[in-house]
């Protein structure tokens, strides 16, 4: 499902300041509805301090982000992080939840009847390739890497959210398996249409998964171009993320 011109998510002059440091410094960008745009970046380009912004952990020093049409400031803050799903690399399951209790907690607290829950479920089990008489009633330790960060993901979409915040979401993950889930979440994103904003530093998946690649440096969001364009960017960070994707190709023609 392509982009529509309806923006979820925008930064206006955003700076978060700890320690008289500038974790982030003046981000302007705006996310559309159904789009993909991954924020990519070394470690401590304030990739994550941007997720956290936007999720209300982050209070901006200056500046505005809004999210639903709305500044994170105006929102309660336990209402707007149940409007998006969240899926982080370490997955974060409850260990003493069964599977379908972890998938079903916000739904919970929402309110649903628990039927509804149950259907809700088995229903996105089914989407992440998880079968629920076989999965449902399994514990997190009961699981492989892969299956615990499906189950991460069907977590974040229970209640439907429109927005979901990806970090890292399968780094921890071995080669194949994290290759398996990228290509299974792409097929998710084109048919659920979902706003993802996802961080990683990994340029290949970048290019895999996004609509637009948000590159950041020192904090700074120093490029933001689809992917087409990216390989055109001549600022020097993009460049030297470039050189790793050729670097691959070299490689694989030895």
């Amino acid at each position: 499902m392509p982009p529509t011109n309806r923006i979820a998510v925008e930064c206006l002059d955003v700076t978060y300041r700890l320690n008289r440091r500038n974790l982030v410094d003046q981000l302007n960008f705006k996310v559309l509805q159904g789009e993909v745009l991954v924020l990519l970046g070394r470690s401590g380009s304030g990739k994550t301090t941007t997720m956290k912004l936007i999720n209300d952990l982050l209070t901006p020093s200056s500046g505005e982000v809004i999210v639903m049409g709305k500044p994170t400031t105006q929102w309660n803050p336990i209402q707007l992080r149940r409007k998006i799903g969240y899926v982080i690399q370490e997955i974060g399951l409850f260990p003493h939840f069964t599977v379908e209790q972890n998938i079903g907690l916000v739904p919970k607290l929402e309110g649903w009847e628990g039927d509804r829950i149950q259907s809700r479920v088995h229903q996105l089990l089914e989407l992440v390739n998880l079968d629920p008489q076989q999965f449902a009633k399994r514990y997190p330790h009961q699981l492989s890497g892969g299956q615990r960060q499906r189950v991460g993901v069907a977590r974040a979409l229970a209640a439907d959210p429109p927005l979901l915040l990806m970090d890292e979401p399968f780094g921890a993950l071995d080669p194949i398996t994290r290759l398996e889930l990228q290509r299974e979440f792409y097929q998710l994103q084109q048919q659920l249409g979902k706003t993802v904003i996802l961080v990683t530093h990994d340029i290949k998946e970048a290019f895999f998964l996004a609509s637009r690649i948000g590159l950041m440096q020192e904090g700074r969001l120093v490029e933001l171009a689809s992917p087409a364009d990216f390989v055109k960017s001549q600022h020097p960070e993009a460049r030297a993320f470039l050189e790793c994707l050729q670097l691959t190709e070299f490689r694989k023609k030895m």
